[in-house]
């Protein structure tokens, strides 16, 4: 029998009992009062699917062998499930420790934050099952107008839960990427939990948001750049206006974390509904066209969840003229391309060489990169951590290069960040109340908790 991929135990039926039985409870469903509200209706659903689970299975008994209470509960959910949630792939999303899962065709690849990757051969039996689930998930997140069809071969929206889903046409067969957001409300006190910073510099990146620098998170894909924004965005202090501008809501801001927060207004790019009108693409709105109706909002501050291309130069001009406490993240390889990159990214936006190391140096206070070490692969375990803090002068050197200052940085076999010099702006931190210079003396060789346990040479 199939099994429903990352529950306990196997489907002990084929799937279109469950599309039989979904099929009917929706008809059961649609024949009651139509004006409940969404939580009584899932209610009212959870009852039908039991009852009708219970029905199918006394009907199952008669010459079969009788279905145990759990295994009657384990189709009941899958009912649930293929009617509100993720249907035949929610459980592999219920699964602790889930980032990422990939589906190829009829195979899923499921990625952890804690272990290796898992292949599942088969989560839908046709391509155009995977398709028609598509389809129904974006229905199903108000997203309908975006069908996943030859004539719109990519779509990407937002799961009721949060999870963010890119499928297209156009790999060798149909493909599905889903993004698990596991842990919205953590702060900088869980990423120290974790093992991405230590104490001092956990105090040091709070003093930096309390002295309203402008902070550039950066790092490879994958390394945390997200978690690490979301946490300092949680340390801005309540009195302020916050404005957020994502191509995919990843930030969440706008949701009550675990102290109270700014006023906060959470602004998503919208995507084209694939109509091509007089060269543009109808319906869509980019971050950069966002940010002239977010700077009218009068914000103290602005982030931008990732800074990808056109967005870069009005995102500096912001940071650099009363944008202060401003923040983002970028994709870069190598702590040290990060100027180059951010060359390259206005200068394709339309900017002179120069005239963007000019307004680098003063847009950007703080860089804070991120390293993702994965090795899982040789019986490890994947690492998340910040290796390098460089502070960004306001004058421009060398061959008008922006001018750097490592502050933490990598030291002998010491992959994570370690104090290395004293930031100029380190009175704007102590009188934040946040930060004691002293904190940097007494801890020369850095404050981790013990050495990184990785199993690879160094």
């Amino acid at each position: 029998m199939p099994r429903l991929a990352g529950l306990p135990g196997e489907l002990p039926v084929g799937w279109e009992v469950i599309e039989a039985l979904q099929s009917e409870v929706s008809k059961a469903l649609s024949e009651q009062d139509l004006h409940l509200e969404e939580t009584d209706r899932r209610a009212l659903a959870r009852a039908l699917v039991t009852t009708a689970v219970a029905d199918w299975s006394t009907k199952h008994a008669h010459g079969n062998v009788p279905l145990t209470a759990e295994q009657e509960s384990v189709i009941a959910t899958a009912v649930f499930d293929s009617m509100y949630r993720g249907g035949r792939l929610q459980s592999l999303l219920d699964e602790p420790g889930v980032e990422d899962v990939m589906v190829d065709g009829l195979r899923a690849h499921v990625e952890y934050h804690d272990r290796p990757r898992r292949t599942i051969e088969k989560v839908a039996d046709s391509h155009e099952e995977l398709i028609t689930w598509v389809n129904r998930m974006a229905r199903l997140s108000g997203h309908g107008e975006r069908s996943l069809t030859q004539a719109t071969p990519m779509v990407g929206f937002r799961m009721p839960d949060g999870s963010r889903v890119t499928a297209s046409l156009l790999t060798t067969r149909p493909s599905v990427v889903i993004r698990k957001h596991r842990i919205r409300q953590h702060g900088m006190a869980e990423l120290v939990q974790w093992g991405s910073i230590n104490p001092v510099l956990e105090r040091f990146l709070i003093a930096c948001v309390h002295a309203k620098m402008n902070i550039l998170v950066v790092g490879d894909m994958g390394a945390g750049k997200t978690s690490l924004l979301r946490a300092l965005g949680r340390e801005i202090p309540p009195g302020e206006r916050l404005v957020t501008l994502e191509s995919d809501r990843e930030l969440y801001l706008d949701e009550p974390g675990q102290k109270p927060g700014p006023v906060t207004f959470a602004f998503e790019a919208r995507q084209s509904n694939g109509e091509v009108r007089a060269g543009d693409r109808a319906g869509e709105v980019t971050i950069s066209e966002m940010f002239t109706t977010a700077l009218r909002y009068n914000s103290t501050r602005v982030i931008v969840g990732e800074v990808r291309s056109a967005e870069i130069r009005p995102m500096l001009n912001a940071m650099s003229s009363g944008g202060s406490g401003s923040m983002c993240t970028l994709h870069v390889r190598r702590p040290h391309a990060i100027i180059s990159r951010l060359v390259q990214l206005c200068t394709e936006a339309g900017m002179q060489t120069e005239a963007a190391h000019h307004l680098i140096a003063s847009a950007i206070d703080v860089v804070v990169y991120l390293t993702y070490l994965d090795e899982t692969a040789i019986g490890g375990k994947k690492h998340r951590f910040v290796s390098s803090i460089q502070e960004v002068h306001d004058v421009v050197g060398e061959g008008g290069r922006p001018v750097t200052t490592e502050l933490f940085a990598p030291q002998g076999n010491e992959l994570r960040a370690v104090y290395r010099n004293m930031p100029t702006f380190i009175d704007a931190l102590e009188r934040t109340g946040q930060f004691h210079r002293q904190w940097l003396i007494d801890n020369p060789h850095g404050a981790w908790f013990g050495p990184m346990q990785t199993v690879g040479a160094r």
